[in-house]
C-alpha cells in the first residue's frame, strides 16, 4: 500500500531524507518538451547538485505548436546522455507513441526510478508505465501534470489514467490545484508540487540600452508586451477593448506569437483605432524570448476562462518577472496566485477590458511602481521557481519514493 503524501511549492523545510541511500541513483526521464535543450536544465542541476545519473528520451524531430521540427543538441552536462527515438503521431502531445522495445530496455538497464513528464491519461505515460509493469523488477513511476480541472475522459484515456495512477508512486503536479485534482481522482502516491522551473542564467533583466536597441521606443513611451498563442481563450479581444480606451497614454504593444485568432485580433485593434501602436513579431526563438521580456516594460496576461480550460500556470509570467518585467494579468486559473505571492504586478477581473484599462492607466503612468513590483517579482521567482530551488524539491521527493517504497513490505 502506497503511502500518501503532499509537498508544496516553496515549503523551506523540503531537504533530502537523512536516511543512508545508495547514491547515485538511476534516473530514466521520457520527455516531449526536452525536446528543446534548454528545458533539460532542471536534469543538469540534479546531476551536477546531487549526484543523479539521469538518461533522458526525447522523441527524434519532435514538432513544436509552432510547426517547428526539434532537432537540438544536449544541454550541457547532459551530451551522451539524451536519447532520440522516433514517434507515432510526432508532435501531438497526449496521442504520441515511441517506437521502442521498452520493456527490453527496461529489463536492461535497470532503473531506480522512471519520471515520465507527460500527463497521466497521455499514452506515451501509459506505454512506458505497462512496459515498466512487465519487468521482473519494475523501477519506482511518476509522472507530471498540469490538469487543474478534473475532468472525466473517454475510454480509453479514463482507463490509462486509473492504470497508471494505481501503478505509480509520485507525481510532480504544477500548482495545488493540479494536485487536489489528482487527490480527488484517487491518485494515492506521493504528491510533490514542483512549478515549471526557468533558468535564472537566461532569464535575467537586460541593460536599459540592449532593452532599447532591441525595441526601440520614443522618450516616455511604455513598452506593452503580450507573449503567447494567439487565441481566443488569451483574452485577446479583451486586450484590444482596453488599449482603446487609453490612447490617449504614451504606450506601444509588442506581440510576440502566432495563433488562428492572430487576423481577428489584428482587426478588433484596427476598430479600437490603435492597430498602427502595435507590433507582430511572430514566432520568436524559445532561447530569444528572455531577452524580449526584459526589454517590456509591462507585460499583459488577459487569458479567459473557458468551460474546459483555464490558465494552468503562465510560465510567462514567472520568465517575465525574472527578467524584471511586472505582470498586469487575470483572475484566470493560477494568474493571480502567482501575481498575488510574488507582488510582482495586479490581477484585473477577466473579460473586463475597462478595468484591464484603468489598471494600464496606472502602472503606464507610474514608473516607481512599476520599479518596485519589478523587483519583487524577481526576488520572488529566483526562491520558489529557479532551477535551483525546483532541482531541491524533485530530489527530495524521488528520494522520499525510494525510502518508502524500500520501507513497504514485499
Amino acid at each position: 500500500m502506497k503511502r500518501r503524501a503532499t509537498q508544496s511549492w516553496g515549503e523551506d523545510n523540503i531537504t533530502r531524507p537523512s536516511a543512508q541511500l545508495p547514491n547515485p541513483f538511476r534516473l530514466l526521464v521520457v520527455s516531449h518538451s526536452c525536446s528543446t535543450s534548454t528545458n533539460q536544465s532542471l536534469y543538469c542541476e540534479l546531476s551536477r547538485a546531487y549526484d543523479w545519473q539521469i538518461q533522458i528520451i526525447v522523441p527524434a524531430l519532435w514538432k513544436d505548436e509552432f510547426e517547428n521540427y526539434l532537432d537540438q543538441p544536449a544541454a550541457l552536462g547532459l551530451q551522451g546522455r539524451v536519447n532520440k527515438v522516433p514517434v507515432w503521431f510526432n508532435g501531438n502531445i497526449i496521442f504520441h507513441l515511441y517506437r521502442k522495445r521498452w520493456t527490453r530496455f527496461l529489463e536492461r538497464k535497470k532503473f531506480d526510478l522512471i519520471y515520465v513528464n507527460h500527463e497521466p491519461y497521455a499514452l506515451a505515460t501509459a506505454q512506458v508505465c505497462l512496459a515498466n509493469q512487465r519487468t521482473r523488477r519494475p523501477a519506482a513511476f511518476g509522472f507530471y501534470s498540469c490538469q487543474n480541472i478534473s475532468k472525466r475522459y473517454p475510454v480509453p484515456f479514463r482507463w490509462f489514467e486509473r492504470y497508471v495512477y494505481r501503478n505509480s508512486n509520485f507525481a510532480f503536479p504544477i500548482s495545488e490545484a493540479v494536485s487536489r485534482v489528482l487527490s480527488s481522482k484517487g491518485f494515492s502516491g506521493i504528491n510533490s508540487i514542483a512549478p515549471l522551473p526557468l533558468d535564472t542564467q537566461l532569464y535575467f533583466p537586460r541593460s536599459p540600452t540592449e532593452d532599447l536597441d532591441l525595441i526601440p521606443r520614443q522618450p516616455n513611451e511604455c513598452v506593452l508586451g503580450f507573449v503567447g498563442r494567439l487565441v481566443k481563450p488569451k483574452g485577446l479581444l479583451t486586450l484590444a477593448k482596453a488599449l482603446g480606451q487609453i490612447q490617449d497614454l504614451a504606450w506601444k504593444l509588442v506581440v510576440i506569437g502566432t495563433g488562428d485568432d492572430e487576423q481577428e485580433f489584428r482587426e478588433a485593434l484596427k476598430a479600437e483605432q490603435v492597430g498602427p501602436r502595435v507590433d507582430f513579431l511572430g514566432y520568436v526563438p524559445h532561447g530569444e524570448t528572455p531577452r524580449y521580456l526584459s526589454a517590456m516594460d509591462l507585460l499583459v496576461v488577459p487569458s479567459e476562462t473557458q468551460p474546459n480550460w483555464k490558465e494552468q500556470f503562465g510560465r510567462v509570467i514567472t520568465e517575465a518577472m525574472a527578467c524584471g518585467t511586472p505582470v498586469i494579468g487575470s483572475n484566470s486559473g493560477e494568474i493571480p496566485r502567482l501575481i498575488g505571492d510574488s507582488s510582482g504586478g495586479a490581477v484585473f477581473p477577466e473579460r473586463n477590458s475597462t478595468a484591464l484599462a484603468n489598471l494600464l492607466r496606472i502602472w503606464i503612468g507610474d514608473t516607481a511602481q512599476r520599479a518596485r513590483a519589478a523587483e519583487r517579482g524577481k526576488d520572488w521567482v529566483t526562491k520558489n521557481g529557479s532551477i535551483e530551488s525546483v532541482a531541491k524539491i524533485v530530489d527530495a521527493t524521488l528520494r522520499q519514493t525510494i525510502q518508502t517504497r524500500n520501507a513497504s513490505p514485499t
